[in-house]
């Protein structure tokens, strides 16, 4: 048979995927290796999208969504970004993953650089590279907290440079950046005038220090604006199985983004839609309550890391805790995770997942129950 192209051949392996299809197929593991929220929706929701069914409202919709749900994200972000962004710049896509994809698509030609954060989500390399645009990682060191710093991103910019890829809170790492620091990277980005994707997957979810989106200092003109937002309702509302989630694009680029969204997937599914429009005007309930649950289980495993003398980074924001196993892993810490879970019968996602810097740690999932997070973090083995 033919070859496939050289840039899918070349895609590499998730690793947190790897573990935890390991630990699904593990009789009795605990799986701390994916964020999968664990509460059942809300019943608005539900109802929702089974009122769509049972309407027969299953034909196609707009390429950018139903005015309706469109104008609800637009208004969600308004009030907490305080942004005046209006319905027309906010496109439903088929989740955060097709959002990244979705600007990307617009934004990188073959052979153009992205930065992205190392450690950071490995889709953000994954996908840059099926778009034939070359994945350049900016450092995220543990001595500077995994905080970004100017000098390393702009020492990183070259004439090919075309995107900052943001994501805050970052998932691997639970770390938020700060205020001054998101200024700063829409100043760099203006100064070498580059594009910034900025992907707020986990903004509901912060302790303790505020959220703030590079779109806050974004300017709001046709031709200088240049920050594209993503958001998704998968973490927020534990939609992950209906694929729902907005780009929010800079103004100007409505045409052009109802043309390449027609070529990707057309539309969202209706129902899907129509339980997101519920979720986001209905009870507010289920994110308060994820959040504090989120909240106790950060606390809890911090004190049982805490307790074995393992370092950690204290999470922020996200539902993660990044554990340094440096002291057990032996230098390969896929492998370790590996037998970590034949051994132990714990998944944990490894560090190497998310970047090279990511050697020597482990990403925690703290979305389930917290016995369980509990039983698993227990039988880590202690740092002397």
């Amino acid at each position: 048979m033919p070859e496939l192209a050289a840039h899918v051949r070349d895609v590499p392996v998730n690793q947190i995927r790897e573990i935890t299809e390991a630990a699904w197929s593990t009789p009795g593991a605990i799986v701390l290796s994916i964020g999968e929220p664990g509460f059942a929706l809300p019943r608005h929701v539900l109802d929702a999208g089974i009122e769509c069914l049972d309407r027969d409202e299953t034909n196609y919709t707009p390429n950018a969504g139903i005015p309706a749900l469109r104008e609800a994200f637009a208004a969600r972000f308004r009030e907490q970004q305080g942004v005046n962004i209006g319905a027309e710049r906010v496109y439903v896509v088929d989740g955060a993953q097709q959002g990244l994809h979705f600007a990307m698509s617009l934004l990188l030609s073959p052979g153009d650089e992205i930065l992205i954060p190392n450690p950071g989500y490995p889709t953000f390399a994954m996908t840059s590279r099926l778009l034939h645009a070359v994945p350049v990682q900016y450092p995220l060191y543990p001595q500077n907290d995994f905080q970004p710093h100017m000098e390393d991103i702009e020492a990183l910019i070259t004439p090919k440079t075309r995107v900052i890829m943001l994501n805050s809170p970052s998932n691997p790492l639970g770390a938020v950046i700060s205020e001054e620091s998101t200024r700063q990277l829409v100043e760099l980005a203006v100064r070498h005038d580059l594009w910034i994707i900025s992907d707020e997957c986990y903004e509901a979810f912060t302790f303790d220090v505020p959220h703030v989106s590079p779109a806050r200092f974004d300017s709001h003109v046709p031709g200088e604006a240049r920050v594209f937002t993503s958001l998704t309702l998968s973490k927020t509302y534990g939609l992950t199985g209906l694929r729902i989630g907005a780009l929010i694009c800079p103004p100007g680029l409505e045409q052009k983004m109802n043309n390449v969204m027609e070529s990707i997937v057309s539309c969202v599914a209706s129902p899907s839609q129509y339980a997101a429009l519920a979720a986001l005007t209905g009870p507010q309930d289920y994110v308060s309550r994820a959040r504090d649950h989120y909240r106790s289980n950060r606390d809890a495993a911090s004190a049982l890391l805490a307790e074995k003398g393992i370092p950690f980074l204290g999470a922020q924001g996200a539902f993660y805790l990044w554990a340094d196993v440096s002291h057990v892993s032996g230098g390969n810490v896929r492998a370790w995770v590996r037998a970590f879970l034949a051994d132990s019968g714990v998944s944990f996602a490894p560090g190497t997942a998310f970047g090279s810097i990511g050697e020597g740690w482990i990403r925690i999932a703290l979305c389930g129950g917290q016995q369980e997070l509990l039983d698993g973090v227990a039988r880590l083995p202690a740092k002397a």
